[in-house]
């Protein structure tokens, strides 16, 4: 669905850099330096984000 507001591990708040990452990685850059610039260190919140499947559009259909 939509990336959670806190990492599920750690607790720290991640949810505000979602765009910035899809952003970034429009443009072409690589994952592990987007992850760099954003300041997320932590394994579990790259995981989070390198894992996260947006599923907002495919779910939308169904919803009336």
């Amino acid at each position: 669905m939509i990336i959670p507001i806190r990492c599920m591990t750690c607790g720290k708040p991640v949810a505000h850099l979602w765009e910035k990452y899809q952003e970034m990685i429009k443009k072409g850059m690589k994952p592990a330096t987007v992850l760099d610039k954003l300041g997320l260190e932590r394994y579990c919140c790259r995981s989070l984000f390198l894992t996260h499947v947006d599923m907002s559009e495919k779910i939308g259909k169904f919803k009336k």
